[in-house]
């Protein structure tokens, strides 16, 4: 990665109408209505931007989409990146510095996520106050990375208190049940054994999922506030795990959803 890519990125989006946005949002799988609320949207599908991986996912859609929410221009990464599908973490990572670098100042994060903590059920939306990095790897790990800010980046408050305790009592006001933990991001895409699931419980981990943490990190590194919500899509208890339904996951993210997309533009319009 080089900073005449980033620039070039960069261009070809504001070239399409890509003006100074305030917010970033990156969507996660099966979370995609919340593009239904951007006023005016201008599309930049990713296979058009310079520089920019592809989606591979089947149901990640892949393109970035600007326009106003809550009156403020926002750009919204709709389908993101991952370990699994053979990228690095500078590809996954790669539009969290594009959007810095378009003017973003602050970081709305949501996945779909493995509720640990059996206290948690499917359907539940998690805010993120923590996270346990089990990927293998870092972002900030390659040779220039000191152009583009420090290399040892303090991690004791990765994600934005005051984002959090907002995010919180808006919940509150809207009757929204909103769980509070920690998330570990595995590689995948193959999901948990029993074993695993228990050795993940010990560690501290309320979900688990396969995104995220290197997105937090990037904006960490950029000094990007970050606010970042797991929708809760199934229940990993060993003692009663059932056979994986990818289907259901989707099913339960899309129904959970509206609760995420309220919390999220009632935040919008309070920064």
């Amino acid at each position: 990665m080089t900073q005449k890519q980033l620039d070039e990125s960069v261009e070809y989006l504001k070239k399409r109408g890509f003006e100074t946005p305030e917010i970033g949002i990156v969507l996660g799988t099966g979370l995609g209505q919340l593009i239904d609320c951007i006023e005016d949207p201008i599309e930049a599908h990713y296979n058009h931007i310079p520089y920019f991986p592809l989606a591979t996912v089947e149901f990640h859609t892949g393109k970035l989409i600007y326009g106003t929410i809550q009156g403020k221009k926002t750009v919204v990464m709709q389908g993101r990146f991952h370990l699994y599908e053979g990228y690095d973490f500078l590809d996954i990572t790669y539009p969290i510095r594009v959007m810095h670098q378009l003017g973003i100042k602050k970081l709305f994060i949501s996945n779909a996520a493995g509720a640990i903590n059996l206290d948690f059920k499917k359907g539940d939306i998690m805010l993120i106050e923590d996270h346990i990095n089990l990927q293998g790897g870092s972002p900030l790990a390659f040779k220039n990375v000191g152009e583009f800010g420090d290399r040892f980046v303090d991690m004791s408050e990765p994600y934005d208190v005051e984002m959090r305790e907002k995010i919180e009592a808006i919940a509150s006001n809207k009757n929204v049940s909103l769980q509070k933990g920690v998330y570990a991001s595995v590689v995948g895409p193959q999901l948990e054994t029993k074993a695993e699931y228990r050795m993940l419980k010990i560690i501290g981990a309320d979900a688990v999922g396969m995104s995220t943490v290197p997105e937090v990190i990037v904006a960490n590194h950029l000094r990007l506030p970050i606010v970042a919500v797991s929708v809760l899509t199934d229940e990993c208890d060993p003692d009663n795990l059932e056979p994986v339904n990818i289907q259901e996951i989707l099913d339960i993210a899309g129904q959970t959803e509206p609760k995420m997309i309220e919390l999220f533009k009632e935040l919008i319009k309070e920064l």
